[in-house]
C-alpha cells in the first residue's frame, strides 16, 4: 500500500467514543470496521441503531451504513486481517474503591488484537490513560504480535464534547499525534487526511505528552468550574451575586467566560474520573504535590451537590421529609443521556433518602436513570413532575427547561418555589410571577456593614 492510499481503519470499542469515531471516519471516506465484545452493541449498530443519545449521530450512522464503508464485528481476527490503522477506543473507568484508572479494557483490547497482527500496522490509542501506559502497551504489542516490532503504537487523544461529538470528530480544534517514528506520523496523517485538509491544526509530539494532553485539559476546565463555584460559596456568605461576578470576570480576555458558569458543578464520565486518576498517577510517579490542588477542585465540586440539598431544604422551612420535589434533569449535561456521576441524580437521590417525594424528568436520560435508580419516581414531562410540587429544582440546563413559562408552571404546583441549580433561568421574570427563586451563589442576606 502506498502512503497516498487511504488506510483501512478498525475501531476497537463501540461505546460513545468508538461508535462516533467509526461513523464519522466512514463518512469521511474511509473503510471502517467497528469491533466490540458486546454482541448487543454490534447488533444495534449494524441495524442502524445508536445505543446512546447524541444529536445527529443516528442519521449519520444510517448514511454510513448505506455507503457500505462501515461494518461491525465481534471478531478480532477479522479486525487484524482488515485494518492498517487500529484505533483503541475502549472505556477507562475509575477503579472501584480507588481513584486510579481501570485499564482492564485497554489491556484486553490490545492483547486480543495483538495476536492477529502479522504485518506492519499502526495501533493508535484514543482512550484516556495514565501517562506511561503507551510505553507499557508498546512492549506488550512487540511481545504478543506475530509481526513483533513491525507493529508500532501511537497516541491520539480524543476531545469529544457530549452533544457536539460529530462536529468535534469531523472538525476538531486540534489533532494531537504522539509518535515514535516518521512512519507513524505519516500513517496518522493518512488516517486523518480530510480532517487535516479542512484546517484542523496538528501537534506532533512524544507518547508521554500526548497521554497528558487530555487529562491536563480536563483538569484545567474542572479547575475553572470549581473556581467560580468556590466564589459562589463566598457570595452566599456575603450576599453577593456570583452570576454577576462571573459576568464581570468574563470580560477579561485572559479569563474568558467559557466554563465560568456557576452552579451545580461538573459530572459525567470524563472530568471527575480524569482529575482523580491524574492526581493518583502523579502521586505514583512522585509528583503528587504538584497537582494536589485537584483534590480541592474535586471537593469543591462535590460540595455544590450537598449545598443544593441544604438550600432546597431551607426553602422548605428546614424539612425535606414528606415534601413533594420536582427535579428537572437527570443527565450530567444537556444534549446527552449520560448519567455517570451526574450531579442531578445525586441531588435527587439524596433528597429521596431524606424522605422527600421526588419525581424526575429528563428529555433524554429517563431510561438510563430508571435502570440505575429504580427507587426514584419519574414523570413524562416537566409539568407532570411539577404537579402539586412544593418546590421545583432545575438540575440540568436543557433548553426546554429554560423555555418553561413560569405562569403556566405556577398553575400546577402547590407552592411557587424554584431552585435554579444551573443559573439557567431569568430570576427577575420568575419572581415577577410570584415565584420564590433561589440559586447557588446568590445570597439573600447581606453581611452587616463594616464599622
Amino acid at each position: 500500500m502506498t502512503m497516498t492510499e487511504m488506510p483501512r481503519l478498525t475501531v476497537l470499542g463501540t461505546g460513545y467514543l468508538g461508535a462516533t469515531h467509526a461513523i464519522c471516519m466512514a463518512m469521511l471516506g474511509y473503510e471502517v470496521l467497528g469491533v466490540d465484545v458486546d454482541v448487543s452493541k454490534i447488533e444495534k449498530l449494524s441495524a442502524g441503531e445508536v445505543p446512546f443519545y447524541e444529536p445527529g449521530l443516528p442519521e449519520l450512522l444510517a448514511k454510513a451504513l448505506e455507503t457500505g464503508r462501515l461494518r461491525f464485528t465481534t471478531s478480532f481476527e477479522e479486525a487484524g486481517a482488515f485494518g492498517d490503522v487500529h484505533f483503541i477506543c475502549v472505556g477507562t473507568p475509575q477503579q472501584p474503591g480507588s481513584d486510579a484508572c481501570d485499564l482492564t479494557y485497554v489491556d484486553s483490547a490490545v492483547r486480543e488484537l495483538a495476536e492477529h497482527l502479522d504485518r506492519r500496522v499502526l495501533v493508535v490509542g484514543k482512550s484516556t490513560v495514565p501517562v506511561g501506559t503507551a510505553a507499557r502497551l508498546t512492549h506488550l504489542l512487540h511481545e504478543l504480535a506475530p509481526a513483533g516490532t513491525d507493529v508500532e503504537l501511537a497516541w491520539n487523544p480524543e476531545f469529544l464534547r457530549e452533544g457536539f461529538a460529530v462536529d468535534d470528530t469531523m472538525h476538531p480544534n486540534r489533532l494531537v499525534f504522539g509518535v515514535t517514528s516518521a512512519w507513524a506520523e505519516e500513517r496518522l496523517r493518512a488516517a486523518f487526511a480530510p480532517v487535516i485538509e479542512s484546517g484542523s491544526p496538528v501537534v506532533v509530539t512524544d507518547l508521554q505528552t500526548a497521554e497528558l494532553v487530555k487529562v491536563a485539559a480536563n483538569s484545567f476546565l474542572a479547575t475553572k468550574i470549581s473556581y467560580i463555584n468556590a466564589m459562589a460559596e463566598v457570595c452566599e456568605a456575603t450576599g453577593a451575586d456570583v452570576k454577576d461576578l462571573a459576568s464581570a470576570l468574563a470580560y477579561d480576555d485572559r479569563i474568558g467566560g467559557k466554563f465560568l458558569q456557576p452552579g451545580l458543578g461538573f459530572g459525567g464520565g470524563c472530568l471527575p474520573k480524569d482529575i482523580r486518576a491524574f492526581a493518583h498517577r502523579a502521586e505514583e510517579i512522585g509528583v503528587g504535590q504538584a497537582v494536589s490542588f485537584l483534590r480541592e477542585v474535586d471537593a469543591i465540586n462535590r460540595r455544590r451537590r450537598s449545598r443544593t440539598v441544604d438550600l432546597v431544604r431551607e426553602m422548605l422551612g428546614g424539612r425535606l421529609d414528606g415534601a413533594r420535589v420536582a427535579c428537572l434533569g437527570a443527565a450530567f449535561k444537556p444534549n446527552s443521556d449520560d448519567i455517570r456521576d451526574a450531579p442531578a441524580l445525586d441531588v435527587a437521590r439524596t433528597m429521596h433518602g431524606l424522605g422527600a417525594y421526588v419525581r424526575v424528568y429528563d428529555p433524554a436520560a429517563m431510561d438510563n436513570a430508571r435502570r440505575a435508580y429504580p427507587e426514584l419516581r419519574y414523570g413524562v414531562n416537566a409539568l407532570d413532575v411539577a404537579q402539586d410540587a412544593d418546590v421545583v429544582v432545575l438540575l440540568t440546563e436543557w433548553d426546554e427547561f429554560k423555555e418553561i413559562d413560569p405562569e403556566v408552571m405556577g398553575e400546577v404546583v402547590a407552592h411557587r418555589r424554584i431552585f435554579d441549580g444551573r443559573h439557567a433561568l431569568d430570576a427577575i421574570r420568575w419572581r415577577a410571577y410570584g415565584w420564590e427563586y433561589r440559586a447557588l451563589g446568590r445570597g439573600v442576606e447581606r453581611l452587616p456593614a463594616l464599622v
